[in-house]
């Protein structure tokens, strides 16, 4: 255990627990330096038995023993969060949020609005789902206030669940969002297609399910590990006249890459959406 600051976590929910997990399982962070508060008690015993943490029933409790304070809260939960912790939110304190939508600007609003003067830096994270299972995507911003250390120390922290890219403007975190953010809905759709299409050409359902899935996580893998760009990989199993060429022409033909483009989009706009409503 290496990482000798203590870490917080306003909100204990799924990715709370992701995080909790990767820091923990890594090495990085004892569970001694481990806090963490929610309005569920019997959440916060569970997650107080199972990883040996420690949790408290209020907010003020996790910001006054911790040095980097982890917003994983709802958007709409942000103001009484802040306003319940703001006596503690001094310079010395690091705040990491990972809520949609919400901007830095607006956390310093939050804080400015509860008479503080000087407030902690932000740095602002959207990982995804699959942090669950340390597979995360994970895109990350930091104020210009925020010291290069500390930012070395989140992406450590993050990097214990994924994979981390940093990002030069916050307005990123937007597409972020849309793309890595929101993809795994779109690639569950897409298993769930070719499931469905295994079943109408024959398969048992069970049988399509586990082609369809491993189809997608070995693909993934493979051009994980691959120099080769994804149009490359595309020609090496794309033989001419073939099953493989047929499929695409129909895909082409219905403009697959097009929705795809115009889903992110549309996705992106509501993240913008978001963060104008703050």
């Amino acid at each position: 255990m290496d990482i000798e600051r203590n870490i917080g976590f306003i909100g204990a929910g799924n990715m709370a627990e992701a995080l909790i997990n990767g820091f923990i399982g890594s090495g990085l962070v004892s569970p001694g330096r481990i806090f963490a508060a929610d309005r569920l008690k019997d959440r916060m015993l569970w997650l107080a038995e199972r990883y040996e943490i420690t949790v408290y029933n209020k907010n003020y409790e996790v910001a006054a023993n911790s040095d980097i304070i982890f917003l994983t809260i709802k958007p709409q939960d942000m103001q009484a969060a802040l306003e319940d912790t703001a006596e503690h939110m001094d310079e010395t304190r690091l705040i990491v949020s990972v809520m949609a939508g919400r901007t830095i600007d607006a956390i310093h609003s939050v804080l400015a609005g509860c008479g503080l003067k000087s407030h902690p830096p932000v740095i602002r994270a959207m990982p995804n789902t699959p942090s669950l299972i340390r597979e995360g995507a994970i895109g990350l911003y930091a104020e210009e206030r925020v010291r290069e250390e500390d930012i070395r120390l989140v992406k450590r922290l993050f990097g214990s669940v994924g994979v981390v890219v940093e990002l030069g403007e916050e307005g990123l975190l937007n597409t972020v969002t849309a793309l890595s953010g929101s993809g795994p809905a779109y690639v569950f759709l897409f298993i769930d297609a070719l499931t469905e299409a295994g079943i109408k050409g024959g398969l048992a359902p069970d049988d399509a399910r586990t082609l369809a899935i491993q189809t997608v996580a070995g693909a993934g893998r493979l051009i994980k590990k691959s120099d080769s760009s994804p149009q490359e990989l595309i020609k090496k199993v794309a033989s001419p006249g073939g099953t493989t060429v047929a499929g695409l022409e129909v895909l082409e033909k219905m403009g697959f890459k097009d929705i795809i483009l115009k889903t992110i989009e549309a996705a992106k706009r509501r993240a913008e959406e978001l963060a104008e409503e703050d």
